[in-house]
């Protein structure tokens, strides 16, 4: 072997297998150069130094007995960690280079330089320890990578610096916690090409949530400039989500969630300075774009399939977007080490009941509730005031903070976007933590007792006192098969990924309703006809909102379109029932700009409410938009298991006007696959049930509405509350007549509701008549689903004697 290549080993000529010779960052550079560039991955060209350059280095320096000696004195508790890191740190970089090491990776450098056509080439210099990235420890963070670093000495110089890097106090910590020998850890460098990321943009990407370990997806962070305050938690980052099933198809479109971040700095090269990077204020411009293009986020989100498929496994990526350029890079990758080695068989879920006053609000980590005491710590200088148990609050955390994460029972950071340091750790320790809550550090105060909730979707919020809340362990192993179909009922998009594992049969009931009130926010009527608003406060509210959209309509439209593909994307390809908006009136009235478009009613409830709205000259064009989402979802994302329901649909006339205004929209029943369902809540419904059949593919009962209108009870009212019984014979005898109707004439026919969880006699009823299938909230599945395995044992039963 010639000296160089003992030293210097260029990334085409390493695979995934040279760990133990240039480190498990580096040898997954190298596998990808050498196997991806061929499927359309990017990755910067460069070179590693080997571990036996680290181990000359030490040695021609007499550097192993100093390592030793110092670390036994820590071990001996002679010297603090600091104390230590520090003996050693200075004396690695005190060493010089040999000769021969020098000649040997500078002339790499030359070379790199050649290639790009430069004279002194911009490089990026990154530590990759020797046993780093394994599947069940990643010593990602833990060493350091030097930025914006031109010419032979400023490289060389990074070079020792990363060496040093090696014997951080949080390295050294780490490595004792993971029982790795520190002399048997080598430290390799590699030197890559530098992507104009500072004039473009970088980040983080998953090849699954992060959040719930669903696998479909793939997750993107992006901020302006270089990558490193997205991975420091920084900045709250832009979030974008796709479907991976579908990414394979070049003519869809399957991004199933856009979330613009503040995104208030960016990391950029100093043209002055000792440091080579510097952090400045982003622009409004900046601010209010998304980072990356949709064909961006669609061509990340095809090589990070590419980079899973390869290596078979979950991965964790950073890439870089050039800004002279315009070209994407892959700049990392590594195993995603938490939700993908997390137990599937069992499922923990947490309940808030009561709760108090809502004090700050930011990113769920984790699904867990805990409530404490606030300990607020600012600056790293204050970390050795931490109070174990405590709830840690601070601005953002960067490596430094890992031991007394590690102590805290919850986290709140200020900054930070999903993959941040604060949110990555806290997946790793099991801690629930709430990231980029802008103002924590502000509202929160020491001593102040909290409940941190993450159970409640996406968002995570931090509640006065202590919450009273309720735990329950989901043994998904242990969970019956039945042959009727058992479906969930879901409302908000934020939290469908979290019930990925249940295996339920589809979503029955998905109401648009929930998006629209608390997603969209302003009334649909609002944005079509915006330039003629009265209301000088809604204009001014919807032109913050739907700031970046020319097309004020076009901001419902698209994010009605991800929330409901995003609960579409959570159980594909089973069937996923949405339900067109059955806000009432009053309900309707209280978006942004919805006084102007709603008239005052004495019973919502009973008036214009669901289907008698979609024709109506008062809401038509709201009706199209509905239309218009519903279509992208289906067309250009891909998803064809939504399904139609028409609520609230009072006469078989009415069915057909709905129906021709879906068709003239273009929602055409039977076209392209689209199944059109109808809600069963109206005596009408049941009375005509045959008829309705010609006109729609299935029925799902409505059990709280038809029990009202049946028994002719207010369900709202506290005086009749003991009157309202969907057991009662009547409603028992419309829900039968409904099944039996439906099923003579081919269409399907469920029930969306809570009876069959509470009352297990009722779901043996439902099962006697035949019915199709029941729809709940997640959290009674398993329940229904034992209550409706037992009763179809028992019908069984019966039939064989």
């Amino acid at each position: 072997m010639a000296a160089d290549a003992q030293h210097v080993v260029w990334f085409e000529e390493i695979t995934r297998h040279d760990v133990a010779r240039v480190g498990g960052k580096n040898a997954s550079l190298g596998e990808m150069v050498a196997n991806l560039a061929a499927k359309g991955v990017k990755v910067p060209p460069g070179f590693a130094t080997t571990a036996d350059a680290y181990w000359r280095f030490i040695d021609s320096n007499g550097l192993r007995a100093v390592i030793a000696e110092t670390l036994a004195e820590l071990e001996a508790g002679r010297l603090s960690l600091a104390e230590a890191g520090q003996t050693i740190r200075r004396a690695v970089l005190r060493g010089s280079w040999s000769p021969e090491m020098a000649v040997a990776i500078t002339s790499a450098y030359r070379d790199l330089c050649r290639r790009m056509g430069k004279a002194e080439a911009d490089v990026a210099v990154r530590s990759s320890a020797t046993a780093e990235d394994l599947p069940d420890a990643s010593f990602a963070g833990q060493q350091e990578t030097y930025l914006n670093i031109r010419g032979e000495q400023a490289m060389l110089d990074a070079c020792r610096r990363c060496y040093a890097s090696l014997f951080t106090d949080r390295a050294i910590s780490y490595r004792k916690a993971k029982g790795f020998d520190h002399m048997k850890v080598a430290l390799s460098v590699g030197v890559q090409s530098m992507a104009r990321s500072d004039m473009g943009g970088a980040g983080v990407m998953f090849s699954i949530d992060t959040e719930t370990g669903f696998d479909q997806v793939v997750l993107i962070n992006a901020a302006w400039g270089l990558g490193e305050n997205v991975v420091q938690g920084a900045v709250d980052p832009d979030e974008y989500l796709t479907f991976k099933p579908f990414l394979s198809d070049s003519a869809l479109s399957p991004i199933v969630e856009k979330k613009r971040g503040d995104k208030a700095v960016k990391m950029i090269y100093a043209s002055d300075g000792d440091l080579p990077t510097r952090n400045v204020p982003t622009s409004k411009a900046e601010r209010a774009a998304f980072v990356l293009s949709d064909q961006d986020i669609l061509t990340l989100s095809r090589w990070a399939c590419v980079i899973e498929n390869h290596y078979g496994q979950p991965m964790d990526m950073e890439w870089a977007k050039d800004g002279e350029t315009g070209e994407l890079f892959i700049v990392q990758a590594r195993p995603e080490t938490v939700q993908s080695r997390r137990e599937a068989s069992a499922l923990m879920t947490y309940r808030i009941k009561n709760k108090g006053r809502k004090i700050v609000s930011g990113l769920a980590i984790g699904d867990a509730v805990v409530a404490g005491k606030v300990c607020v710590i600012e600056s790293a200088r204050d970390i050795a005031r931490f109070v174990d148990g405590a709830i840690l609050v601070t601005q953002t955390t960067d490596p430094d903070w890992v031991p007394i994460m590690k102590r805290a029972a919850a986290i709140i950071t200020d900054h930070g976007g999903r993959t941040s340091h604060a949110a990555i750790v806290s997946r790793e320790l099991g801690l629930p933590a709430i990231v980029g809550a802008g103002d924590a550090t502000h509202v929160l105060h020491d001593e102040q007792v909290v409940t941190v909730s993450c159970a409640e979707g996406d968002q995570g919020f931090v509640y006065e006192g202590v919450a009273d809340y309720e735990t329950e362990g989901l043994d998904l192993a242990a969970i019956p098969t039945t042959h009727t179909k058992i479906m969930l009922n879901l409302a908000d998009p934020a939290a469908a990924f979290r019930w990925w594992r249940i295996p339920a049969d589809g979503v029955g009931l998905a109401r648009m309703e929930f998006v629209i009130n608390n997603h969209i926010k302003i009334h649909p009527m609002a944005l079509v006809h915006f330039d003629t608003l009265k209301n000088e406060d809604a204009k001014r509210s919807i032109a913050q909102l739907t700031a970046g959209y020319d097309d004020k309509t076009e901001y419902f439209v698209d994010r009605l379109a991800q929330a409901l593909a995003r609960i579409a994307a959570s159980r594909h390809p089973a069937p996923v029932i949405v339900r067109m908006s059955d806000l009432k009136t009053n309900e309707y009235a209280n978006l942004i700009g919805g006084g102007e478009f709603e008239p005052k009613e004495e019973n919502p409830m009973l008036g214009f409410r669901g289907a008698s709205r979609y024709y109506s000259p008062r809401y038509r064009e709201g009706f199209a938009l509905e239309c218009r989402a519903i279509r992208r979802v289906r067309e250009q994302m891909g998803f064809k298991n939504v399904v139609v329901m028409i609520p609230f649909c009072r006469s078989t006339k009415e069915a057909d006007r709905v129906l021709e205004v879906m068709a003239a929209n273009g929602l055409k029943r039977g076209d392209d696959g689209l199944q059109v369902y109808v809600m069963c809540e109206i005596p009408s419904n049941v009375i005509l049930a045959k008829a309705f059949a010609e006109r729609f593919d299935g029925f799902s009962i409505g059990s709280n509405d038809l029990t009202q209108l049946t028994l002719g009870v207010d369900r709202d009212s506290t005086d009749l509350a003991n009157l309202f019984d969907e057991q009662d014979e009547a409603v028992k005898w419309m829900i039968q007549t409904v099944i039996v109707e439906a099923r003579k004439a081919g269409a399907k026919v469920g029930l969306c509701g809570q009876a069959p969880s509470d009352h297990p006699e009722f779901a043996e009823f439902l099962v006697a008549c035949g019915i199709d299938s029941m729809s709940v909230t997640p959290d009674s599945f398993i329940a229904v689903k034992r209550h409706v395995a037992a009763a179809e044992d028992a019908e069984l039963e019966m039939k064989i004697s």
